[in-house]
């Protein structure tokens, strides 16, 4: 049996952003998207000593969380995770979540890691922490689904030369359902090389495509994840949705919703 998932909506694919830091470049940034109908998530430091200037963490609810973008961690200091002692990374992370958790009033549990670096011995302290998922600077110039969600490459950051190309196949060809084209970077590259045309250009070439689910980060790792949950039987001729999120599969024989703990009979 040859099974993929589709998106909420049906869609086949799904868009994400990620952006690290939040300098008050977001808020030209967040408008962008807003007006694009696109969503993104936003990894914010909550300590730090950059002579930068900040979006005010009072600020952030109304910035991101009532526009539909998620907050995510980003650690309090924006440190090398990696040169840390455990015990100090521990804190670091804790205490990042703990404010963005105090400003949201829900569990913070996405990351990106700062400078793009981490090792496997942070993987593990940042899963007993309760990170689910982590953004890495990798790119991969492709569209699928990671392998092991805290180490969750992107196609692309912004600035890449291939950047409109990775695009058009991105809307043009056929991809397997799942596909996730994943857009990085930090506002204050677009103020700083006054380019901010090129987010502009990205987004206008993106939206309002009915075939593409806009989402944050948070929303795929959560859709995924209940798909991943599915409880087929052998023969494989029904599937029970143990999640709390309805599930859409297309398999050889049709399209099917699974809804909330629901048994559904896929017909051939």
């Amino acid at each position: 049996m040859i099974l993929y998932p589709l998106f909420p909506g049906g869609c086949d694919r799904c868009l994400t952003f990620s952006y690290d830091d939040g300098q008050i470049f977001d808020k030209r940034l967040v408008k962008i998207f807003n007006d694009h109908g696109m969503k993104a998530t936003f990894n914010l430091n909550t300590r730090v000593d950059f002579n930068e200037p900040f979006v005010p963490q009072e600020e952030y609810r109304e910035l991101y969380l009532e526009n539909g973008h998620e907050i995510a961690c980003h650690t309090a200091c924006h440190p090398f995770m990696e040169r840390m002692p455990l015990e100090a990374m521990l804190e670091d992370i804790q205490e990042n979540r703990k404010v963005l958790e105090a400003i949201t009033g829900a569990p913070v549990k996405g990351m990106a890691y700062p400078f793009g670096t981490y090792s496997q011995e942070e993987i593990r302290l940042l899963r007993a922490a309760g990170i689910v998922y982590s953004r890495t600077v990798a790119a991969t110039n492709g569209f699928h689904l990671p392998e092991d969600w805290m180490e969750w490459h992107p196609t692309c950051h912004h600035h890449e030369e291939n950047l409109f190309e990775l695009a058009e196949s991105f809307l043009k060809n056929r991809w397997p359902e799942g596909t996730v084209f994943y857009v990085w970077g930090h506002s204050f590259n677009f103020e700083r090389e006054n380019n901010w045309d090129i987010i502009e250009r990205f987004s206008d070439q993106m939206a309002c495509k009915p075939n593409i689910w806009y989402a944050t980060n948070m929303e795929i790792y959560q859709y995924i994840s209940a798909y991943r949950a599915l409880q087929f039987t052998q023969d494989c001729s029904s599937v029970y949705n143990p999640s709390a999120l309805c599930v859409l599969i297309r398999t050889a024989a049709g399209d099917f919703e699974i809804a909330p703990g629901k048994l559904v009979r896929l017909h051939s």
